[in-house]
């Protein structure tokens, strides 16, 4: 079983990516491989190695629970054909500031990290170091490669708090640094087919787009409400190729294998533009 994942070794995804394949039997393997998480530089990269059959499945991120969905992903999930989340995987975030012994915070000028960690530690960043360039990187792991090339003391990373390999010379701060303490991202396990997805869940995941015309949100929560489904999240995103329509992302307490619930998602198919099953799995496993 292999699983793809944002790299490098050391990020959220890697966490994630190690607790799927935790929970994926080596049986399902094929015969001759092994077990591994492989790392890949972007979440396009990510995807298209499942979608080209490169890897079993992928770690991605769906959603944080102080910053809402993760539009890239939304975005690629629902781009790529025959791509299904089969399970979920509800990761705890600790950021923590890595720098230089001996420097204070006054003392940095810039910080690297992914964009989501830069943002959900905002406050102390503000608060500690306003001066400090805030330097974007695609994972928290490459922006404390980045932070630990820089000999002056004058770069600092946010990292997780389960980070254990620093440069000599690099400490990491006792403090959480998050400006929510309470701070979960949610996983999909992705894999290609929906051969993949469970005969039975306790959530579907499935997009929508209404036509353009008042009251058809409504009437699309009407048929879910009429088949006495609970939705837990929508989301809506813009149609790239039709400005002024928009994509709704819902999840909903259900078995996918209720036949109740494949009436209700024909049903939403007979009157939306398009219907598309993201995925299928049990909450917070």
């Amino acid at each position: 079983m292999k699983i793809a994942f944002l790299g490098p070794e050391g990020s959220y995804s890697h966490l994630a990516a190690k607790a799927f394949l935790q929970t994926e039997s080596t049986e399902k393997s094929v015969p001759g491989s092994w077990d591994e998480c492989i790392p890949f530089r972007n979440f396009p990269e990510v995807l298209d190695a499942v979608a080209y059959g490169r890897v079993d499945g992928a770690a991605v991120p769906i959603e944080n629970s102080l910053q809402g969905g993760v539009s890239q992903n939304l975005d690629l999930l629902q781009a790529t054909e025959d791509l299904y989340a089969v399970k979920e995987y509800v990761l705890s975030i600790e950021h923590r500031l890595v720098y230089k012994e001996g420097v204070s915070p006054s003392e940095i000028g810039r910080v690297y990290s992914h964009r989501q960690a830069l943002d959900q530690c905002s406050r102390y960043l503000d608060r500690e170091m306003p001066f400090a360039s805030l330097r974007e990187t695609e994972s928290t792991a490459f922006g404390l490669t980045k932070a630990m090339e820089d000999d002056s003391g004058k770069s600092a990373a946010i990292v997780g708090s389960h980070v254990v390999r620093l440069r000599n010379g690099f400490v990491m701060g006792e403090e959480c640094i998050s400006d929510e303490k309470n701070n979960f991202t949610h996983f999909l396990l992705v894999k290609k087919g929906a051969k993949r997805l469970p005969a039975h869940s306790n959530r579907i995941f499935f997009s929508a787009v209404c036509p353009h015309r008042k009251g058809s949100l409504v009437e699309l929560l009407q048929v879910i409400a009429k088949y006495d489904i609970n939705m837990t999240k929508i989301e809506s995103r813009p149609v790239k190729e039709r400005p002024g329509n928009f994509r709704f992302f819902i999840e909903a307490d259900c078995d996918v294998g209720d036949e109740k619930v494949q009436e209700m998602i024909s049903a939403i198919r007979k009157n939306t533009l398009e219907c598309k099953l993201l995925g299928a799995y049990d909450a917070g496993k």
